[in-house]
């Protein structure tokens, strides 16, 4: 993260994380497989080692998806009253179908705002 950014615009970070994008010029890929940050941006060449996002996307989805999910199932349960094989048929594969796209769309996101705070590992000072 200790490369000069005068050469480039800011680019948005939210723009830039949602679609997967680099962080600092907004144009190349951010990464290389599906939840895989690249080794370097394929543009402007920024090295993506700084990229951790840790579980915080995984936290979001499930919170997300989960309130969803749930009040649709509690809503069918209440109102129609079906069979589990029903609940598991519609719950099951609609989860996945959500969770997966949100979880890339927040993983980059998050490594987007990483970037544009300058965050990094809390480290202690020396008492000296």
């Amino acid at each position: 993260m200790d490369e000069p950014n005068m050469d480039y615009p800011p680019a948005d970070p939210v723009k830039a994380g949602l679609a997967g994008r680099c962080p600092r010029c907004g144009e190349g890929k951010l990464f290389s497989g599906f939840l895989t940050p690249a080794k370097t941006c394929n543009a402007c060449g920024l090295d993506y080692a700084f990229a951790d996002s840790g579980d915080g996307p995984a936290v979001f989805v499930i919170l997300i998806i989960g309130f969803v999910i749930c009040g649709l199932a509690l809503w069918l349960e209440v109102s129609v009253g079906p069979p589990l094989w029903v609940h598991l048929i519609l719950w099951i594969p609609l989860t996945v179908i959500l969770c997966l796209p949100l979880l890339r769309t927040l993983k980059g996101l998050m490594i987007a705002l990483q970037y544009r705070n300058k965050a990094h590992e809390g480290r202690l000072e020396s008492g000296e």
